[in-house]
C-alpha cells in the first residue's frame, strides 16, 4: 500500500463505520477500536519517585499506533507541558511521512512527552500509556494500522526512567490484565524528529474526521473516566512550536 494512503484507506473504513453509527447499527459507547485499549490497569508498584531536585522538566518518548490519538491523549494530561507528534528509530533523511509510512526506515510514529515531575509522576504516564493510549499486546500494529511504524515503545534516555518501564512491563506480564503478552519495546539513545506541521494537534484540529472519532476521541473518554485526577479538559497544544 502507498504509505502517504495507509490512514485515508483506513479512514474509508471509519466513514463506513460512521454511517453505521448513524443508523444506529453500532454504538459509541463501545467503540471499534477503543475497547482493546481501555483497559484498567494496576498502578505501579515499588517504582520510586524520578523527581530530581532542581529538575523542572523532564522527557521520555511513547511509541504507541499513529501519533495523532498518542499525542491528543497526553495533551489532555495534567502536568504534561507538551506533546509533540514525530518520528524514531531511523536517520534524519527518513524522518518524513511519505518515506516513514513504507515501514522500512527503522522509525516509528512517536510523540515526545515533556512533563514537570512535580505535577505528574513517570509512574502515572505509564500507567496512561498502557491503559487507554494504545494496546500494547500488538505487534507492530495498532487499530486499523500495520507495519513496524507503528510498533509499541517507550524510548527513554533516562536510566531510572528505563528501569521503571522494565519494572512496570514485568508487573503487567505477571497481573495477568491482558491476555497476551506485553510486546512493548523499552530503547534510548535514538534522536526524535519534529514530524510535519500538519500532523501536530492533529485531533485537537481535526475532531470530526472519520479517523479521530472512531480510533481517538474514545481514548480521550476513556482518560477522563479512569484518570479524571490527571485529566485536563483544555488540551495542551503544540501551537507555535517551531516544527517542519
Amino acid at each position: 500500500m502507498k504509505p502517504a494512503m495507509e490512514k485515508w484507506v483506513a479512514g474509508g473504513v471509519a466513514v463506513l463505520v460512521a454511517g453505521l453509527l448513524v443508523a444506529g447499527v453500532l454504538s459509541l459507547d463501545r467503540p471499534v477500536h477503543a475497547a482493546a485499549v481501555a483497559v484498567r490497569v494496576p498502578a505501579p508498584a515499588g517504582i520510586a519517585d524520578l523527581r530530581q531536585p532542581g529538575v523542572m522538566h523532564a522527557r521520555v518518548v511513547f511509541a504507541g499506533g499513529c501519533f495523532w490519538g498518542v499525542q491528543g491523549v497526553f495533551q489532555h494530561v495534567k502536568g504534561v507541558e507538551s506533546a509533540v507528534s514525530g518520528y524514531i528509530g531511523g536517520s534524519a533523511a527518513d524522518a518524513r511521512y511519505a518515506r516513514v509510512g513504507t515501514g522500512t526506515t527503522g522509525h516509528a510514529e512517536a510523540v515526545q512527552v515533556t512533563y514537570d515531575p512535580a505535577q505528574v509522576g513517570y509512574a502515572q504516564l505509564l500507567q496512561v500509556f498502557f491503559s487507554v493510549v494504545h494496546d500494547p499486546t500488538q505487534l507492530d500494529r495498532q487499530g486499523p494500522d500495520r507495519g513496524s511504524q507503528y510498533r509499541s515503545a517507550v524510548y527513554a534516555d533516562d536510566a531510572a526512567q528505563r528501569a521503571a518501564t522494565l519494572a512496570y512491563i514485568d508487573q503487567l506480564q505477571r497481573s495477568g490484565v491482558f491476555a497476551a503478552p506485553v510486546v512493548t519495546r523499552v530503547d534510548g539513545g535514538k534522536r526524535f524528529y519534529p514530524a510535519e506541521e500538519y500532523h501536530q494537534d492533529y485531533l485537537v484540529l481535526h475532531p470530526d474526521a472519520p479517523y479521530i472519532r472512531i480510533n481517538d476521541l474514545p481514548k480521550i473518554e476513556a482518560l477522563k473516566r479512569q484518570y479524571p485526577a490527571l485529566y485536563r479538559d483544555r488540551p495542551r497544544r503544540v501551537a507555535t512550536l517551531s516544527v517542519r
